[in-house]
């Protein structure tokens, strides 16, 4: 089978240039979740897709709450391609950072801020590669679609939940590739490619405890704010059981396989419970990354993150709670999380679920997983591609009701091993090197384009 090609070759450098300067620009437009105000964004994107004279919308499901989206028609013989990003991101601590994180700022061979690995290099990446189609003219058999979203770090409810819910019809798809894979993961000699085939549910919830309110000059046993503390230790002392998923087991024996001694040899025993968790103690005072990422694979996890007590330095109140970050393995319920948490910390406290979405889980039998791997062998002949699942989620969870199958694939090149890809998520400094970014920039491009492309007659 050969595919259509256009005539004219790619000047590489000056594609580049254009997509590290609308990369920086919107890496300045403050997105931070909440508020979101990712009309800004938006626009900016609506006016190079209208100068481009390519069909879009920019959608709002609430004040400033906006996603765009985007399409280049095919000729209809296979399903559509979505490339999605979401605009938003999260707070930060400007004091923690080496350079201002909404500058935008290249130094040190990386470009820094708020953005620059969670996501808007994989938005300025479909960006680009959707532009780069329509100005070259390739005949298509699928619809390629770009969807800029809203929201997805406050859990995608005015982003891409929206739109499926209420605009199914602009982002229906067969396949999406989404964020969190493609970056480069060293151990030992190997250099994997990581590709997110899989992802953990959310159910956030509220603990709330009860008690006798009263001054705060006469301490007593029934404050609730005791009885918080003290199921909030059992959250952070406690791992939950362990329950192996097919992905994750085949991530481990795949890394083990091509990572050599002595990881080749550990990597496997964190599959039996009774020795997962002596391992993941040691590799947390050598890796704590690491520790942190594999233990999350491994079990559900409950993360407590916000308090409330009194509203008053001099009052006991009359209850207590904690927020927790419950993340919940592909294949299990709510229902199934929560009992595990409940046998932790009892069940005398008022137990309230904010937000719960099902993981996720993805075949890797498909074409254009096959395409991802062959396209990452490509440009780095010593690459490992695996599957993997991510311990949060992505808008992915949101594109799989309408049935389309999602892959993690925003690819980036790390040749510096000490630059940890999951560091930099939510992290102070987040950044990412030129020379990977623009590598990712072809490596997406070039997938897009062969695995949509018409095919020659």
């Amino acid at each position: 089978m050969s595919l259509s090609q256009p005539s004219s070759p790619i000047a590489w450098e000056a594609l580049g240039r254009e997509s590290l300067e609308h990369f920086k620009a919107l890496l300045r437009i403050d997105t931070t979740n909440p508020p979101g105000n990712e009309i800004e964004a938006a626009r900016y994107i609506s006016a190079l897709l209208t100068r481009e004279g390519i069909e879009h919308q920019v959608l709002e499901s609430a004040p400033g709450r906006a996603s765009l989206v985007a399409r280049l028609r095919g000729d209809g013989s296979a399903g559509p391609l979505l490339l999605n990003g979401h605009l938003d991101v999260v707070p930060v601590e400007a004091d923690k950072w080496r350079h201002p994180p909404f500058a935008a700022t290249e130094a040190d061979g990386c470009i820094w801020g708020r953005g620059a690995i969670d996501m808007k290099n994989m938005v300025t990446m479909g960006l680009m590669t959707l532009i780069t189609l329509h100005r070259r003219r390739v005949p298509l058999a699928r619809d390629v679609i770009f969807a800029a979203v809203a929201d997805e770090e406050a859990g995608s409810d005015l982003g891409a939940v929206f739109l499926v819910e209420q605009h199914p019809e602009l982002v229906r798809a067969e396949y999406v590739l989404n964020e969190v894979g493609g970056h480069t993961l060293h151990m030992g000699r190997a250099r994997f490619y990581p590709i997110q085939v899989s992802e953990k549910g959310i159910c956030w919830f509220t603990l709330k405890a009860r008690g006798e309110p009263g001054h705060g000059s006469m301490p007593h046993a029934g404050n609730p704010v005791l009885r918080i503390a003290r199921a909030i230790e059992k959250l952070g002392h406690t791992r939950l059981p362990q329950h192996n998923t097919r992905v994750v087991e085949d991530f481990l024996t795949r890394l083990a396989a091509g990572a050599g001694f002595p990881q080749g040899q550990v990597l496997p025993l964190l599959l039996h419970p009774t020795l997962s968790g002596p391992l993941l103690d040691l590799l947390d005072k050598a890796q704590r990354d690491q520790a942190m990422g594999l233990n999350a694979m491994l079990r559900h996890t409950a993360a407590p993150t916000m308090l409330r007590g009194s509203s008053k330095v001099n009052v006991i109140p009359g209850a207590a709670s904690v927020t927790v970050d419950g993340r919940v393995l592909p294949g299990f319920s709510t229902e199934d999380f929560l009992r595990e948490v409940q046998q932790v910390v009892g069940d005398d406290l008022e137990l309230s679920v904010l937000n719960s979405h099902d993981g996720t889980q993805f075949t890797t039998h498909t074409p254009l997983f096959d395409a991802i791997c062959d396209a990452v062998r490509q440009h780095d002949e010593g690459a490992v591609p695996v599957p993997y699942m991510i311990p949060g989620f992505t808008d992915s969870f949101a594109y799989a009701r309408l049935g389309a199958t999602c892959y993690g694939f925003s690819p980036v090149r790390l040749d510096d091993p000490s630059l940890k890809f999951t560091q930099m998520y939510h992290g102070h400094n987040e950044r990412i090197p030129v020379a990977g970014y623009l590598w990712g920039q072809r490596v997406l491009y070039e997938l897009v384009e062969s695995f949509c492309a018409a095919q020659r007659s």
